[in-house]
């Protein structure tokens, strides 16, 4: 979508239908990195009524730090001085404020440009959910939850993308029996050229029409991944999927604190012992110190069914946060997981499939498309797939 620059609300009303529905309008420059920084936007119009010389620095500024993003200079009169200062300023085009078709023409010109780079702009979408999944102790089931959620979310009716972040021992792509061609490593390195183009060539697709970014092959890959890396990534993906699932390893490393950045929701996974449950509550300190997704964690407790000593209504009080999905031990489960067929996949009517797609059902972003029906494989991912936005 363009964004506008024009502090003069009757100018900026006369400008707004060329620019369509969707266009955003802010008063000062000082707004425009918390914008672009949030979402990106194909072209930043500067309008009339603003400065020519806070104009021109805008424009170098948002060429500098946004490069896909064009710069349209609207203008009252435009004269023969204004033309060679923009032009080095890194605007796109200079138009005059009444000739609405060179405006709209502008604005058409850079949102082509856009596209061919960034794939097509997502105006009125709000961008998508990113989905954590998360716990301070191995062995606890954190990959078979983060697939299985991303596979219910899918067969849901969502476009998701997973994300494999344990850099040393991901194991998301052999759970979904994947050979990836390519992998988070491909992208190290590219921070600042990164764009969707880029990242749909190092996804690979599962046959539930699950897109996967899979963890690095070999430790060189992981040393090179960084958080930045790992930040505007999850950014892009945002924009192009309705949920990206991301699988952490354990503990709190620079690249798992680059995805909080970026997480809207995150799905802490525990077991009834407690180490893990000490560890569990560390981590949700950690969380509270740095001021991390405080009212949007969801605990879920794994193999919670033996009698170990603790109850679900135990962990609850001595964590501090309900809990909101409990799940039995199973030998079904791990039969599925090694079968790399995941439970909601291969066993949709089981209780742990159920579990997990009423859970997923509840997640923020979720619309249960009319084909979803979940009764049945055929049902789950047998239906016509959403498209994609690309």
């Amino acid at each position: 979508m363009p964004l506008l620059l024009e502090a003069d609300a009757a100018l900026a009303r006369t400008l707004v239908p060329t620019l369509g529905p969707h266009a955003e309008v802010i008063a000062r420059p000082e707004e425009l990195d918390t914008l672009l920084q949030r979402r990106p936007h194909f072209a930043v119009v500067i309008g009339p009524g603003v400065d020519l010389q806070v104009g021109l620095v805008t424009a170098e500024h948002v060429k500098l730090r946004y490069p896909a993003t064009a710069v349209v200079l609207v203008r009252e009169t435009i004269t023969s001085d204004v033309y060679a200062p923009a032009l080095d300023a890194g605007v796109g085009a200079v138009v005059a404020h009444d000739d609405s078709q060179a405006l709209a023409a502008a604005v058409g010109r850079a949102r082509l440009t856009w596209e061919s780079i960034q794939g097509p702009a997502t105006e009125g979408r709000q961008a998508g959910h990113v989905i954590t999944v998360f716990s301070p102790k191995g062995g606890v089931g954190k990959t078979t939850m983060s697939v299985n959620i991303a596979l219910a979310l899918t067969a849901l009716g969502s476009r998701v993308c997973i994300v494999d972040l344990d850099l040393a021992f991901g194991d998301v792509a052999i759970t979904l029996q994947l050979i990836p061609s390519h992998t988070l490593a491909d992208a190290a390195g590219f921070e600042d050229q990164l764009d969707w183009s880029m990242l749909q060539s190092i996804t690979t697709e599962h046959r539930s029409g699950l897109s996967v970014l899979a963890a690095p092959t070999n430790p060189e890959g992981r040393e090179r991944i960084t958080a930045t890396l790992v930040r505007r990534l999850l950014a892009q993906l945002r924009d192009h999927f309705d949920h990206v699932v991301v699988d952490t390893p354990p503990g709190f490393d620079d690249q798992v604190l680059g995805a909080f950045d970026e997480t809207d929701e995150v799905v802490v996974v525990a077991t009834l012992d407690v180490p893990t449950i000490k560890n569990v509550k560390v981590a949700i300190e950690t969380l509270d110190l740095l001021h991390l997704v405080r009212d949007h964690r969801h605990l879920v407790l794994n193999r919670a069914d033996q009698e170990v000593g603790l109850t679900a209504a135990n962990v609850a009080e001595l964590l501090g946060v309900p809990v909101d999905l409990t799940l039995p031990s199973d030998l079904a489960v791990a039969l599925a997981t090694n079968n790399g067929d995941p439970i909601v996949s291969a066993a949709p009517d089981h209780v742990v499939a159920r579990s997990i797609l009423d859970f997923a059902r509840g997640l923020p972003g979720v619309e249960v498309s009319p084909e979803a029906v979940v009764s049945g494989r055929r049902g789950l991912f047998g239906r016509r797939r959403k498209e994609v936005a690309r």
